[in-house]
């Protein structure tokens, strides 16, 4: 049996599908007589597209990821799914115009107007490989070009058996594809090692899979059946190492090959351990299997290593929604000692300590996502993320003295939350300018499928519609839509739009401030030498030598109360244990909080929820550890020279 399987666009292309790897080697490996090969059509459009217009890397990353909550790129091609393509030019306009520039908006309805001729293409090429299973992943953007190319494939050729799977199918999503469109003879839900090749199984010996767990498939009467899904995630053990033949080849005989550097995609774990006890209220991320599995880490270790020998690619996206805790003492260390110059990107918890941040850069982790969201502690427990304000600054501030890059994102627009939550962060942003950015505007949350926002109304959000963009996607009733879509429209809550523009324009000017800004300190012992070039602050050097506001420097490495760090220094000086503690009116307590009070408008501490913690990063060369270092210093070094000359005398 020949089965293919297509990556379509809108699916990132400096990676090679995890998804489809995957399931290559499932084919491969447990069902008899098959073979798998992956189609890139996702490279191929960037031929296609590039051979008739100025489309550009930044255009393609547009559609693929940046525009998924306006649904840009699905709208792209679902004038292919319907064959029209005129497909609600005029809705998808009214609805976009007000966030989309006149180039970007002109861009999006051309594109759309040529997409079946690419469509078609790619099933003519289906067509001609004769598989007798075509098999597409859908993630994000990519329901409407896998739908189209399913059916021109079913068009011209009836004969072939078609596929769908992906994160884009699990639970009633996949339920609502395969009842609405008829020519998917299978959708496969939930995790697929098993059942993808249980399904082929039955294909082969012309046999309805009614035993294979989470599959949707026709009866003899054309009628959408639903297989239960499997109860019992996949053990570790049987989560395959991907399989990325052609992936390079394609890449490299692409136009594209000069856009990107190609990574590879590892997987250690699956599902979440916090998300097991304490589901963030806004997350749906590991739809309906939150249980966490992480992979033995000898032989998670040796996955990592094959690949990179195999593929000669250093650069490596780890996909785990959490880091397993464990590999710090086990997988980590190994990497470490390989020899290998990795350069990893990974997902772990805010309020991780420095010495475990340094053993992740010491094992070539590079980039760090650690779900920051939020600078205040009572919006952060809105969300049940189990850390504090002060946590995700000191994430900030410790990732920056082991030389790691954070990708955060602020969010917003939780029940319950106030301006005032917002205002005191937003007023403390300038201290924190030397400190790695949001990185883009603050955005208010949506709701998703598989949340706790989604699935208990008594959080806050109980009228729930199918987000805008799938009423200009897809041909579809209301009830089908809400079964279809991940994302939804409720009405707003929390901050009004004056704070968000705050919040923003201090986010702007944040992002804008980063490559010039600077704050480390040096512990000498007797003194602390602080180093700061910020816009905002007129002091360059400073220095603590007094004993106790040394002492309260180096306890402010972690949140500390007023109350708190004097008791912790009254006992450091000798005070005794058994003295009362201090109260509102102990002179340690007002010494503490004047000092703090000081210190806060020097941009030495940050503030929130009756704790402060120190912002400045131990100075180990923090410049030179920054990505993009050498740009930013030319840059800086030029708009100096500017300025010499604009100052010189004629």
């Amino acid at each position: 049996m020949q089965i293919l399987l297509v990556n379509m666009p809108w699916a990132s292309i400096d990676l090679p599908s995890l998804a489809l790897g995957i399931l290559k080697r499932s084919v491969d490996e447990r069902v008899p007589d098959s073979h798998a090969e992956v189609m890139h059509a996702n490279i191929d459009y960037v031929d296609w597209v590039t051979g008739r217009t100025g489309f550009t890397l930044r255009d393609y990353e547009y559609y693929s990821l940046a525009s998924y909550f306006l649904g840009c790129g699905d709208w792209v091609f679902s004038s292919a799914l319907y064959g029209d393509p005129g497909w609600r030019v005029e809705e998808f306009t009214e609805a976009t115009r007000a966030r989309l520039s006149e180039d970007r908006l002109e861009q999006a309805r051309m594109l759309h107007t040529v997409a079946e001729e690419f469509v078609l293409d790619v099933a003519r090429r289906v067509v001609d490989l004769a598989p007798d299973v075509v098999g597409f992943t859908s993630t994000f953007q990519q329901n409407t070009a896998a739908l189209a190319a399913a059916r021109h494939v079913k068009r011209l050729a009836p004969g072939i058996v078609t596929v769908l799977g992906g994160a884009n199918c699990d639970g009633k999503q996949g339920e609502a594809l395969h009842r609405n469109f008829t020519f998917v003879d299978h959708v496969v839900r939930g995790e697929a090692e098993e059942s993808f090749p249980a399904l082929l199984a039955a294909i082969g010996r012309k046999e309805e899979p009614a035993g294979v767990p989470g599959i949707c498939w026709r009866d003899g009467l054309s009628r959408s059946v639903v297989n239960p899904m499997n109860t019992r995630p996949l053990p570790p053990a049987a989560i395959l190492p991907p399989d990325y033949t052609g992936y390079f080849e394609r890449l490299a005989s692409s136009r594209a090959r000069s856009w990107v550097e190609p990574k590879l995609v590892v997987e250690g774990a699956r599902g979440c351990w916090w998300g097991e006890k304490h589901h963030c209220t806004f997350c749906g991320l590991n739809g309906s299997s939150m249980q966490f599995r992480s992979k033995n880490p000898g032989v998670f270790f040796e996955e990592i290593v094959e690949l990179a020998r195999r593929h000669r690619v250093l650069d490596m996206y780890v996909v785990d929604n959490i880091l397993d805790m464990n590999y710090l003492k086990s997988l980590l260390p190994r990497l470490k000692e390989s020899g290998y110059d990795l350069r990893l990107q990974y997902e772990i918890k805010s309020n991780m300590r420095l010495n475990q941040l340094r053993t992740l850069a010491e094992a070539g982790v590079v980039y760090v996502q650690p779900g920051i969201e939020n600078l205040n502690s009572k919006v952060l427990a809105l969300m049940d993320k189990g850390v504090t304000g002060c946590q995700n600054v000191r994430m900030l501030r410790d990732a920056a003295t082991a030389g790691l890059t954070v990708a955060w994102n602020y969010l917003h627009g939780f029940p319950g939350e106030e301006a005032g939550d917002y205002d005191d962060a937003v007023a403390q942003m300038p201290a924190l300018e030397h400190l790695n950015p949001p990185a883009s505007q603050s955005a208010r949350i949506a709701v998703e499928r598989f949340s706790p926002y989604f699935d208990n109304p008594g959080l806050g959000f109980s009228e729930l519609r199918p987000a805008q963009q799938y009423r200009f996607i897809f041909d579809l009733p209301e009830a089908e839509l809400f079964d279809l879509a991940y994302i939804f429209d409720v009405p707003p809550r929390g901050i009004a739009d004056e704070v968000v523009d705050r919040l923003n324009a201090a986010v702007a000017t944040w992002q804008r401030a980063y490559a010039g800004s600077r704050l480390t300190h040096c512990d000498f012992g007797d003194r602390i030498v602080l180093v700061s070039r910020r816009r905002a602050f007129d002091w360059t050097v400073l220095e603590l030598t007094g004993p106790e506001e040394t002492a309260l420097f180096r306890l402010l490495d972690q949140p500390h109360t007023v109350t708190a760090a004097a008791r912790k220094l009254r006992a450091a000086a000798g005070a005794g244990a058994d003295r009362a503690p201090a109260g509102p009116g102990d002179p340690g307590e007002d010494r503490v909080r004047q000092t703090l009070r000081h210190w806060r408008s020097l941009g030495l501490v940050y503030e929130d929820g009756g704790q402060y913690v120190h912002v400045a990063p131990a100075s180990v060369n923090q410049e030179l550890l920054r990505l993009g270092y050498l740009k930013e210093n030319d840059a800086r070094e030029a708009a100096d020279l500017a300025a010499r000359l604009e100052s010189a005398p004629a």
